[in-house]
């Protein structure tokens, strides 16, 4: 007996459509290996008419008043709140992410997010009115930059949805945007939720892979470019917009350092890492994956954070036990195996480094330890359960190491002296520095990075104005 897959459609001015060509691709669920859905896989008639049906609706949202929008953003957020459950159920199919830690840790943030930018919406303000030269007045206007094509990744497809169209609508702009091949199941029903709410053409979503984003990044329609996704996409993207001078806006990989001094409490210190670098089976960009622990407690933290490891749990989303599900695709299960498979001789696995089941794409909780700095385990990014144990001497010597990869996203500094996390915080050359906690994050804080993970920030009054044009107008008093 063959299950009928679920079909998924693109959404354009205001209705859902199949790819223009029919072509589809298949949707697998990861804790199951199997495929639950079709999605369009869209091609450049698509993509035409998605920028179409923004670009006509751009000047009518454009002049709609700020409260109009923070209204409208409002009942969106409104919206999500009553349909969680659905959402929850989309995001479960497309990441085989636990139910309740779906629930708990991404649907009430993604709703505090968008209601914080319906409340920027009606913050745009610029420098006074002035006279700067005699006889003529001058004025700053803050202006929507237009249509805006975004690329939203699958290790967070709902949230980073959010964080692309909230600000995007907040400012007046347009937006057509694309989820990940792997995982558009929560994107299209937002396209539902949305769009009983936005004017046609304001919010289009289409689904498809590399080359559809692609299209939508070299199209001439879009004033911008965003993307969340891999350092190499992510220059792929720039030099694409670069032809026709599009603004970008870029958040791509990390290699987050936690770096642990000798005055930590190790057990608190342990807990609260192993959730950070285990969380979401590894695959965030903030995740606390590369710790560099004094030599003084070194052999009693690896011990105590490989106990952690064999203690945490992988496993199926119903399952209320596991801190998290399997890693998103067959590729990325791949490629986290084999970055274990090649660790060098003097590296030592401590917990985990392996498959879990063979139903799904599930991978153990892993702790590695003896490594060296230009080791490729440290110097590139996982993106899953792997979390690696380094040594240093001094303050020094954890600042080389903290700041010798190419990624600058994210770090965090533990130690209860507070003259050296201030000093710590200062020449730690990352976009966020926590201090005694790893990964929390909140709407009024800007998230982005800088080096290779990328320019530009999201949430926060930053992110909304990345998503803004300054125009100045003079006129004269006689």
């Amino acid at each position: 007996m063959t299950t009928e897959l679920r079909r998924l459609r693109n959404y354009i001015n205001g209705e859902f459509r199949d790819a223009a060509d029919g072509r589809t691709i298949d949707v697998i669920n990861p804790a199951t290996g199997e495929a639950y859905a079709t999605s369009p896989l869209s091609g450049q008639d698509d993509v035409d008419a998605a920028m179409e049906a923004a670009a006509a609706a751009f000047p009518a949202w454009r002049d709609t008043t700020p409260s109009e929008r923070q209204k409208v953003l409002l009942k969106i957020a409104d919206a999500f709140e009553e349909r969680a459950e659905d959402l929850i159920a989309a995001e479960v199919e497309n990441t085989g992410k636990p139910v309740a830690l779906t629930a708990s840790e991404e649907v009430p943030p993604m709703v505090d997010q968008i209601r914080f930018f319906a409340g920027a919406a009606r913050l745009l303000e610029g420098r006074s009115a002035g006279e700067y030269m005699e006889g003529m007045t001058s004025i700053i206007r803050r202006e929507p930059v237009g249509v805006c094509a975004q690329v939203a990744p699958w290790n967070y497809p709902m949230m980073m949805a959010v964080w692309k169209f909230a600000p995007a609508l907040a400012a007046g702009n347009t937006v057509v945007l694309k989820p990940s091949d792997t995982t558009p199941a929560s994107t299209v029903l937002m396209a539902e939720i949305i769009g009983s709410i936005v004017p046609k053409g304001v919010f289009n979503v289409v689904c498809g892979d590399r080359e559809t984003g692609k299209a939508m990044v070299e199209h001439p329609t879009p004033a911008m470019a965003s993307i969340t996704g891999s350092v190499r996409a992510g220059m792929q993207v720039a030099e694409s917009a670069a032809k026709d001078v599009k603004r970008v806006h870029l958040e791509l990989g990390g290699k987050a350092p936690v770096v642990v001094f000798e005055d930590t409490d190790v057990e608190k210190a342990v807990e609260d890492i192993s959730v950070a670098g285990f969380f979401n089976a590894g695959q965030d960009c903030t995740a606390a994956t590369r710790v560099l622990v004094h030599e003084s407690i070194h052999d009693e933290f690896v011990a105590a954070l490989a106990k952690a490891a064999s203690e945490t749990k992988t496993g199926q989303p119903d399952d209320e036990d596991v801190l998290y599900g399997p890693l998103n695709n067959a590729n990325q299960l791949k490629q986290v195996s084999g970055f274990i498979d090649r660790l060098p001789a003097h590296a030592k696995v401590e917990a985990g480094g392996h498959r879990v089941g063979d139903k799904g794409y599930f991978y153990a909780p892993t702790v590695v330890s003896g490594l060296k700095q230009d080791d490729e385990i440290i110097q590139n990014e996982v993106f899953g359960p792997v979390i690696t144990v380094q040594s240093f001497t001094d303050e020094a010597q954890a600042l080389e190491f903290a700041n010798g990869v190419e990624f600058a996203l994210a770090s965090s500094v533990w130690t209860k002296d507070h003259a050296r996390a201030m000093r710590m915080s200062k020449s730690l050359d990352f976009g966020c520095v926590w201090i005694n906690t790893h990964i929390p994050l909140v709407a009024e804080m800007p998230h982005g990075g800088f080096k290779k993970s990328g320019y530009g920030k999201d949430l926060s009054a930053y992110g909304f104005e990345d998503y803004t044009r300054i125009k100045h107008v003079m006129t004269s008093l006689g």
